[in-house]
């Protein structure tokens, strides 16, 4: 896959992220793509605040809409959010190659982590992922921290 081909789904894991915000929950958007074809498998966003769940972080929901799969070889992760220690000890613990991150400037996450297991990171430094989730923090910092477990 190509920019061009990041930018495409990093845009729907975007759009995800902006439905997760209309919804009241937390703007955080994934995406997961067969990496030779750049067939969208799933997408999904974060639902801890609508479905009360503390675990359906974005990367969550996305892997739970692909449903079961034999291996995730072959597959890329597209996440507007740097991954949480959760979300990226499911992506090595799944197998998935890549990793494509709209932006680490509001949360660091586990780039390091990822990448010291083997994971190929792709850091966007997307804009509009960094302003949807700096508004956010803004707004509702209890949330956030809540979801980062600094609450």
């Amino acid at each position: 896959m190509n920019e061009n081909d990041h930018i495409t789904h990093m845009q729907t894991a975007y759009e995800q992220a902006l439905k997760s915000y209309e919804e009241g929950g937390l703007p955080i958007g994934a995406v997961l793509v067969e990496t030779a074809t750049g067939k969208v498998l799933a997408a999904g966003h974060n639902q801890r605040v609508q479905a009360g769940n503390p675990i359906l972080h974005g990367e969550m929901d996305c892997l739970q809409k692909a449903g079961r799969r034999g291996n995730y070889r072959g597959t890329t992760l597209y996440t507007t959010l740097s991954p949480c220690m959760m979300c990226a000890g499911t992506i090595v613990q799944f197998g998935i190659e890549k990793v494509v991150v709209g932006e680490k400037e509001n949360f660091d996450g586990n780039i390091e982590f990822l990448k010291e297991r083997g994971v190929e990171v792709v850091l966007l430094d997307d804009a509009q992922c960094k302003a949807l989730m700096g508004k956010f923090i803004k707004e509702k910092p209890e949330l956030w921290r809540e979801d980062i477990a600094e609450g």
